[in-house]
Formats: C-alpha cells, sequence, structure tokens
C-alpha cells in the first residue's frame, strides 16, 4: 500500500487534487417486473432489536445544528459543490485523526463538527477544528472477511456514506454487523445515542453475499438504502434499494433490479434525487446475455419514492456489457442543466439522456467514447466532472444532443471529484504535471475515496481514520 500525495493541478480549469492509494415500472415488451419478495437467504440469525424514534426522541425539531456537508456530495441531488469556499491554494495538513477502522465514506460536517462512519461499525464526532474526539459510538460487531465468500474489505462494517437530518437531529449509518445483517442506526448529532435502530431484510433474500456501499439518501419521508454485492461478484445476490422510515417504524418500501442474479446498485453515490422527488440510479452486469429478454440490467433506472420503477435506459450493447463486466453500474447518473442526465460507466462510453424520457434500450440523446468511469461523478450546471482519466471535464446539452469533453485531468486520479473554491478535488495515485500544490498522505486510502468541503478545510476518511487538509 503506497501513501498517497494531496495534488492541485491547473489544467483548462483549475484542478485541486489530492493524490493516495487504494485498498482495493414495465420493462421492454409490456411485462410486469419481478416484485420485491426473494426466496429465504443464507441468514438465520435472529434480526437484532429495533428501536424508534418515536419512543426515544427528546428534542422538538429545528433546534439541531445546521450541515456544511450532511451527505454524499453535499446535497440529495449529488453535484458535488461546496459553495462559499474562499479561493483554493496551498495545500496543508491541519490535523489527523486515527479511529478504529477504515473510513470508506464521505465524512460528514455537521455545526463543529466531522462525523466519520468506520468499518469497525463505529461512528464518531471529531472536533473540526482539532480532531478531538467529541463522542464515539460502537453501533455492533463488523464481519470479518474470512467469513464471507469474497470481498475486499476486512473486517465489513459501515462503508455507505452516512447523512445528517437536521429536522430530527439523526445521523443515518447502516452497519453490516454479526449473522450479516444490515441494520440502519440513527444517532443523536449531540452525543451519539442511538434513537433509531432498524434490521432491513434483504430483497434478494441473500443478505450475506449483499454490500452496502451507496451513500445514503433521505426523501418522503424515508431513508434509502441500495445493495449490491461483494467484490468478486460471488454467490447469488440481486441489486436492490430499500426505504426505511425516518422514524425506524412502519413498513419498508422495496425495488430490486428484475434479473435474476447481479444488477447490482453499488455506485459509491448512491440515489441521486431529482427535483420531483424522484430516484435515479444505475444498475450493474445481469445475468440476460444476447438473445435474451432484457432484466434491467446495466441501466439507468428511475424510482419513485415509492420505489416504483417508472422509466429506464440501457445501451444498445446491454448484453455485450453484461456478458464482459462493462455495465454502467460504476458511477450514479448525473443530472444537468437543461433536463440533461448524463453517466459514463465501465465501457467508457458516456450516454446523454432526456430526463422527461430517459429512452429505453438504446434511446439515448447521444452517446461519445470518453474514459471507464469508477466511483462518482459532481456536476455544475450543464458540466458534469466523471472520475475517469483522472478526471474529465465535458459539457452536455439536451437541446443540441451534443456531449463535449473540455479537458482530461492528471490520468492516474483516482477518487471522485468535489467541487470548491474555484477547483475540483480528487484523490489519485501518483506525481503528475501541472501540479500548482501537492501534499504528502500516508494515511493510504480506500477505493472511490472522496472529500468534503466546508470553510478553508477538506476532510477525507483514509484506511484508518480522517485526515483534516487546510487549503480549500
Amino acid at each position: 500500500m503506497r501513501a498517497g500525495k494531496l495534488i492541485p493541478a491547473l489544467m483548462a480549469a483549475a484542478v485541486c487534487m489530492v493524490t493516495a492509494c487504494t485498498s482495493g415500472s414495465t420493462p421492454p415488451g409490456g411485462s410486469t417486473p419481478p416484485g420485491d419478495s426473494a426466496p429465504p437467504g443464507d441468514s438465520a440469525v435472529a434480526p437484532p432489536a429495533q428501536h424508534t424514534l418515536a419512543a426515544t426522541a427528546t428534542s422538538a425539531p429545528g433546534t439541531y445544528p445546521a450541515a456544511a456537508w450532511p451527505e454524499f456530495d453535499q446535497n440529495a441531488a449529488r453535484t458535488g459543490i461546496a459553495s462559499g469556499l474562499p479561493k483554493a491554494g496551498a495545500l496543508s495538513e491541519r490535523w489527523t485523526a486515527d479511529l478504529d477502522g477504515a473510513v470508506y465514506g464521505q465524512p460528514l460536517v455537521v455545526g463543529d463538527d466531522v462525523i466519520a462512519a468506520t468499518e469497525n461499525d463505529s461512528v464518531y464526532a471529531l472536533n473540526a477544528s482539532t480532531g478531538a474526539v467529541v463522542w464515539h459510538t460502537q453501533v455492533g460487531t463488523p464481519v470479518p472477511l474470512s467469513s464471507l465468500p469474497c470481498g475486499n474489505i476486512d473486517p465489513l462494517g459501515i462503508t455507505g456514506t452516512p447523512i445528517y437530518d437536521q429536522d430530527d437531529g439523526l445521523v443515518y449509518a447502516v452497519a453490516e454487523t454479526s449473522g450479516f445483517h444490515h441494520v440502519l442506526f440513527g444517532l443523536s448529532v449531540r452525543d451519539g445515542s442511538i434513537k433509531v435502530e432498524r434490521d432491513i431484510p434483504a430483497p434478494d433474500g441473500h443478505p450475506r453475499n449483499d454490500q452496502q456501499r451507496p451513500g445514503l439518501a433521505i426523501g418522503a419521508g424515508r431513508v434509502y438504502v441500495a445493495f449490491g454485492g461483494l467484490a468478486g461478484d460471488c454467490g447469488q445476490y440481486i441489486g436492490s434499494v430499500v426505504g426505511v422510515p425516518l422514524s425506524g417504524g412502519g413498513p419498508l418500501v422495496s425495488w430490486h433490479t428484475p434479473t435474476s442474479r447481479e444488477g447490482a446498485v453499488w455506485g459509491t453515490a448512491g440515489p441521486v434525487t431529482g427535483p420531483d422527488g424522484d430516484l435515479w440510479i444505475s444498475t450493474g452486469n445481469g445475468a440476460a446475455g444476447s438473445g435474451q429478454p432484457y432484466d434491467g440490467s446495466d441501466s439507468v433506472t428511475r424510482l419513485s419514492p415509492g420505489l416504483v420503477r417508472k422509466s429506464f435506459f440501457a445501451p444498445a450493447v446491454w448484453a455485450d456489457d453484461n456478458a464482459n463486466d462493462q455495465d454502467l453500474g460504476s458511477t450514479q447518473p448525473v443530472l444537468a442543466a437543461g433536463n440533461a442526465a448524463f453517466i459514463v460507466g465501465k465501457r467508457g462510453v458516456g450516454y446523454l439522456l432526456d430526463t422527461a424520457n430517459p429512452g429505453g434500450i438504446g434511446g439515448e440523446l447521444a452517446s461519445k467514447p470518453i474514459c471507464g468511469a469508477f466511483g462518482a461523478a459532481a456536476v455544475d450546471g450543464d458540466t458534469v466532472y466523471e472520475p475517469c482519466g483522472g478526471t474529465t471535464a465535458i459539457t452536455v446539452n439536451a437541446a443540441r444532443k451534443t456531449i463535449d469533453v473540455l479537458w482530461h485531468g492528471p490520468p492516474d486520479a483516482n477518487g471522485s471529484p468535489v467541487i470548491g473554491g474555484g477547483a475540483v478535488w480528487v484523490t489519485h495515485y501518483s506525481d503528475t504535471s501541472g501540479v500548482k500544490s501537492q501534499l504528502a498522505i500516508g494515511e493510504g486510502l480506500p477505493h472511490f475515496s472522496s472529500l468534503s468541503l466546508a470553510g478553508e478545510n477538506a476532510f477525507l476518511g483514509t484506511l484508518h481514520g480522517v485526515v483534516a487538509i487546510k487549503g480549500a
């Protein structure tokens, strides 16, 4: 594992880069997709005890701190923009906090604290100025890699980026706990006490093979939780999204990819919320191949808040994508200006869609070879910053049906970009030309690492905790 560097570079626009190291509705033909039920899975362990906000809440709404970075990529649209930051400049390390496990999700910035969740099933609040621990809550016992059929995270605890709801003052996180349970916790932002606890039954019936990597989303009174498979795609699993009431009580809603296997919802951004409250997700490769009916895989899918599929897009080459692991699920759909949706997946082809009608199979407005993308894109108006080719800036226009590449960043960049202070920030592996400032990070970073921006600081989850960087 190599140490990394934090590097702002200057391309066609100012680009701040953080270097580090990695670990590792109705379908076509009018048939109704499979329902949310699934055959019995592989967990015989009783679910954990559950309690709800209604039974434990003590504070009135509206009395909780505001957040500069409350969820993955700052907002429900996953734009990745932090407004009002000073101009990005020279970088320096402000503090390092060693925690009890790796931090795969983006840290949240709430009030004066940084909230981070670890693979040891812990949630921390750290003082944003000093990195000192304000509170720490361990919500369960993580699952060791040795008990999983495949994977690359050891142990497997909290992987997806948590989310903060200012209305109820809770930080929500999903932990994988012993017995292969995926449990939603709502913790008081003030002291870390557990106010909500709800076991999430796996829609595919195989929780041992499911991984909760995407960031959480909130809408329509629910927390939305997306699932894919483990690294290596072992075992029987089907990608899914589950909606859990914010209180923890009441019925769940769910949707799963209408395929017999795989179709992961695994992009790190998690569901993207459109202006009407619909959720936009991408799905990975599925089981169907050439000559077989389309199975909902390799797609951009639009779901209602109740998790009913409303529309979708899949490339005409979806069967070949499935056969060769070249799916769209490696990034999330981006909602850009002018009713445009855009996505780049593993194949490296960018697809421009009309948000009113994503087009079904082969119905894109335009497509263009760009570069293979992994992680989460950011978007500012009609300009999209894709995590490929060292971050690639692209302008899209649905009315003109055009995709134009503006520039490619340093080629070794591997993280997911965010925007602030007139710069694009991204993690990457090694030195590059065109760098105007760089900072070595000795902690090592997880796959698809991404920063959170607030004030003069950037906060970054590492394989050992959190690093605060001054220079935003």
